[in-house]
């Protein structure tokens, strides 16, 4: 089986429904780091005809700045205005999947934003698989001096009921791979 954390190409690609582009609906990807939202959204753009916006990417792009930078000069809650500004600059839009950053289901303007353009999918996979998909990557400002699966549960946890709260649909990602995601995705 081919796991979300994996980058060998699938099997039958072709086989994800791409009319639900043509709902022109935005699908707004949410949920704790490495819980599949990039590898998700660009699969939905290759595949379903999505347009693609990666959260963190745009952000970067916008200040000329790595996220970790963000957070070292100017903090979290600076970067969570960031993110809200990009969801607002977003919404208008019709036909995206958006990657979002692991923190924007936390702030009810964001949520209510996000509901009000599109559908908000809660991408969910164990903390085990967390650590597993993020322990060698250096971008992921919150965990780079605890990486450790019982800081990624805590951190989970705190955030779960924010994640529960703003989720149209929930998709576990553990063990699966991109194309049964993405047809759960596009089921709804």
């Amino acid at each position: 089986m081919n796991d979300i954390s994996s980058n060998t190409k699938l099997q039958n690609p072709t086989s994800v429904n791409s009319t639900n582009k043509e709902s022109n609906e935005n699908l707004f990807l949410i949920g704790f780091m490495g819980a599949g939202k990039s590898t998700i959204a660009r699969y939905l753009k290759e595949k379903a005809g999505f347009d693609l916006i990666e959260m963190d990417s745009q952000i970067e792009q916008d200040t000329n700045m790595k996220i970790s930078e963000i957070f070292d000069q100017f903090g979290e809650e600076h970067f969570r205005k960031l993110e809200t500004d990009l969801i607002s600059e977003i919404s208008p839009n019709q036909g995206y999947v958006i990657s979002c950053g692991g923190g924007v289901a936390m702030s009810q303007v964001n949520v209510k934003a996000m509901k009000k353009a599109g559908k908000v999918i809660l991408l969910n996979a164990r903390p085990e698989t967390i650590y597993e998909r993020v322990k060698d990557n250096h971008d992921r400002p919150l965990l780079e001096n605890n990486k450790t699966v019982e800081y990624i549960t805590q951190l989970i946890e705190k955030r779960r009921p924010y994640y529960l709260a703003a989720a149209d649909q929930i998709v576990e990602t553990d063990n699966k791979d991109v194309e049964m995601i993405c047809q759960e995705i596009l089921k709804i």
